[in-house]
């Protein structure tokens, strides 16, 4: 049994706090804080738990958070605060003596950076404090990494290409809106491209490359290729890596809106002066957009996000797709929370128990995919998130993904 922090009172805290207290039998308390504590509370009204509590905190000043941890005295820190909040979160675990799990990379509040080089940094740091950082902890990245270990370990010799494959085929009513905080989505999606091939990156302008991928009892998708921060670390720790992809999902309304929001400067995130005030364009757009959380009720469709990998096992080519689809109605029905919430949400807490019940061990700072993906997966439908497997020819591999 073991005491856990949760910083974060969005649509992903809420899901984490829900599925933590559904497994009493391993978080025994729970402690959820955030900047804003009536957020929590609300939370905390919909859960039964013995010990469940809330708090507020700065999660930009590591001594709120340090002084947060040494009252609470909790074994796990789970950050699904913003990425701007990483390294302060970071830097209070390393003070304190907590293990700590993110669910996204730290990114610079004034720069759309997605890089893990910052927390890496913290890597003998944590080692030598004898605590364990596990990074990257949702879906996409998480459980795409976990994905790609598990191919490695049990059907492949080596990995050749990797396409990451993400689709919402849901629909929640709304003219334009993003299914998570609108800051880190539309910083994301607006960035050039990148895609890693034969040593090398490659860049792309924003939303340049594109094509039809079906998807699994949804079909085929306009999918569109992103940079995304799991493709750093997979490169890295699958050495044996030729092509490194990812692909999302946007709609042409989607689309429309966004190109029209870029163009008139509301994605800016320099600051301006407007009537005597300093804004961030971007920040003012969050404020008048849906809050994501709120989007669950009306939601219906599925996603679909999985990993097709190619490679060579016993020296023969062989090619593997592993997926999850998640409907956005049960999840809702389930626990009030849409999809996209709830995709990243349980694999917060299911890393946190792992780590908690000693089946993810070390000392440091680790992405997923270093530790062992078979407990991960063995418990992964158990929480909600069923996975499935098939193989397809490399031939119908090479066709679905070339660039040409």
């Amino acid at each position: 049994m073991a005491k856990v922090l949760i910083i974060g009172a969005g649509g992903v805290g809420n899901v984490v706090a829900q599925k933590c207290a559904q497994v009493q039998s391993v978080f025994s308390e729970i402690l959820l804080a955030s900047r804003t504590r009536e957020k929590c509370d609300a939370i905390a009204s919909t859960i039964t738990h013995p010990a469940f509590s809330t708090a507020q905190v700065d999660a930009d000043q590591a001594s709120e958070v340090a002084a947060l941890i040494r009252d609470f005295q909790p074994d796990m820190v789970i950050n699904v605060a913003l990425p701007y909040q990483d390294l302060p979160i970071m830097d209070a675990c390393l003070e304190t003596g907590v293990h700590y799990l993110d669910t996204a990379n730290y990114e610079p509040l004034h720069e759309a950076k997605f890089e893990y080089k910052w927390q890496w940094d913290y890597h003998d740091r944590y080692k030598q404090a004898g605590i364990m950082a596990v990074l990257g902890c949702g879906f996409d990245p998480g459980v795409t990494g976990v994905f790609t270990a598990y191919a490695q370990k049990h059907y492949f010799d080596e990995i050749h290409t990797l396409d990451i494959v993400d689709c919402n085929a849901g629909d929640h009513g709304q003219p334009f809106a993003t299914n998570f905080n609108p800051e880190i989505n539309i910083r994301e999606i607006t960035q050039r491209g990148r895609y890693y091939e034969q040593g090398r990156w490659i860049e792309t302008e924003p939303l340049t490359v594109h094509r039809p991928i079906h998807y699994p009892e949804i079909g085929a998708r306009e999918s569109y290729l992103l940079y995304h921060e799991e493709l750093e670390s997979l490169v890295k720790h699958f050495p044996t890596l030729k092509s490194a992809r990812f692909w999302m999902t946007f709609s042409e309304n989607y689309i429309n809106h966004l190109r029209v929001l870029e163009n008139v400067g509301l994605t800016r995130i320099d600051t301006i002066e407007f009537e005597g005030q300093q804004i961030v364009p971007l920040k003012f757009l969050k404020a008048v957009l849906p809050e994501p959380s709120s989007l669950g009720e009306n939601y219906e469709g599925k996603t679909s996000i999985g990993c097709h990998i190619q490679g060579i096992k016993n020296g023969r080519p062989r090619s593997y797709y592993i997926y999850n689809n998640c409907d956005h109605a049960a999840t809702y029905r389930e626990i009030g929370a849409q999809a996209i919430s709830y995709t990243t949400g349980v694999p917060a807490m299911l890393g946190a128990l792992l780590v908690l019940t000693g089946e993810w061990q070390g000392k440091g700072v680790f992405n997923v995919e270093q530790l062992n993906p078979d407990p991960f997966l063995e418990k992964l439908g158990e929480y909600g998130l069923p996975w499935h497997e098939q193989f397809d020819t490399v031939e119908q591999y090479i066709k679905s993904y070339s660039l040409v």
